[in-house]
């Protein structure tokens, strides 16, 4: 019996971890879990699954949230040190790193000192402080496992199966993308798009902030910079292909010419699966592939002028130090912004771009240094977005 960490349980990750758990109640208890405003959803986890400790992001709502569920054996707390230590409990076996953005660091690394096999879904954490997070894992003789389809997807077809490998005989490895609901859309429509149209995903059934990400391409900007660190490789390393089928979830070529892909349909439960029960399998639910009636699969070039994000990532790479947790922190206040209809959808990388030039960059030398990047680089951002400074 495997005791679940899930941090992030009502998002779409969270979801699909909480179905895996309940097809397999004899190899999966969740043990703690983590939200941050979302009681209601909150409140249905602790009736079904009644972890042990669960962590909301402010006292009103863990106030809220313990008065909905009356008589539940439950230590109802709140806030960030809760977040650590629930992260760290003495029972749990994994944690399921899937808070979105920049707060998923901390107590992702704080479950990595407590030497916790690591599911993670939080890309933002390897974006922000790569090479401390890694170095992090290696101290602490972590098994890391990527969750993001296409992270475990190169996994997958990697020799061995496991990150940080030789990757002797390994070419190029190969991110698909599926394009977003803005593919084949032209600047000039792409100018006045919505969030609600930003947010229709194609393929995925994913939350608000990473369904801009994708059609933006900025999701795949930061898997770019995921794939390096994961995998130990630089951008030159790396090709993103368009795939909008969402079919192949991505490759690894080899110097003999072979091309290994990971493929199924698009269901986030394959990949958790997969990791929570690494180097075996379990029923998922999800069907298999009907070739057959899939009949064809199309791959397309990345247009950077219409989607310039791609390249703002790797250019954070080339650029290190805290350069990638500029460009994340400013992303995540562009978002916002988009959502709330304060600046359009185009402007997102433009603010990008003026934040990741404009705020000064450092080596990474500690998580300190990481957090004072994301703090002046948000405030940077929000000074762009109030004065008009982009147009």
């Amino acid at each position: 019996m495997q005791g679940i960490c899930l941090l992030g349980a009502t998002g779409s990750i969270g979801q699909s971890t909480l179905d895996i758990i309940s097809q397999h109640p004899d190899q999966f208890k969740l043990v703690c879990a983590s939200a941050n405003a979302s009681v209601d959803k909150m409140a249905d986890i602790c009736r079904r699954f009644v972890p042990n400790r669960v962590v909301m992001g402010s006292e009103n709502a863990r106030d809220e949230l313990a008065a909905k569920c009356p008589g539940l054996p439950i230590s109802f707390e709140w806030g960030s040190e809760a977040l650590d230590s629930i992260a760290a409990d003495d029972n749990v076996d994994q944690v399921m790193a899937a808070i979105m953005g920049f707060a998923g660091l901390p107590p992702t690394i704080a479950g990595i000192r407590a030497k916790k096999r690591i599911l993670l879904a939080n890309k933002e954490s390897l974006v922000t402080a790569g090479k401390l997070f890694m170095d992090e894992v290696a101290k602490n003789d972590v098994t890391l496992l990527p969750i993001d389809s296409e992270h475990n997807a190169i996994f997958q077809s990697l020799p061995q199966n496991a990150v940080g490998i030789s990757k002797k005989h390994v070419q190029k490895l190969i991110l698909t993308a599926s394009g977003g609901p803005f593919r084949s859309w032209s600047l000039a429509d792409m100018r006045n798009v919505s969030p609600e149209q930003a947010c229709n995903h194609p393929n995925w059934s994913m939350g608000q902030k990473i369904s801009i990400d994708s059609a933006s391409l900025m999701n795949k900007g930061l898997e770019l910079i995921e794939a390096c660190w994961l995998f130990d490789v630089t951008p030159a390393d790396v090709d993103v292909v368009v795939h909008p089928e969402s079919i192949i979830h991505s490759m690894a070529t080899y110097v003999d010419g072979t091309v290994i892909a990971q493929m199924s349909n698009p269901d986030m439960k394959i990949p958790i699966a997969y990791g929570m029960t690494w180097p075996n399998r379990i029923e998922t639910s999800v069907p298999p592939l009907d070739l057959v009636k899939i009949a064809q699969l199309n791959f397309e070039v990345p247009d950077i002028n219409r989607f310039p994000n791609l390249k703002l990532a790797s250019d954070a790479w080339y650029c290190g130090g805290t350069a990638m947790a500029i460009l994340n922190a400013a992303n995540e206040v562009a978002v916002a912004a988009f959502l709330e209809k304060k600046i359009g959808f185009l402007d997102i990388a433009t603010i990008n771009e003026r934040t990741l030039n404009q705020v000064e960059r450092h080596a990474v030398e500690s998580l300190d240094i990481v957090f004072s990047a994301d703090k002046r680089a948000r405030y940077s951002a929000e000074q762009i977005i109030a004065t008009g400074a982009w147009l």
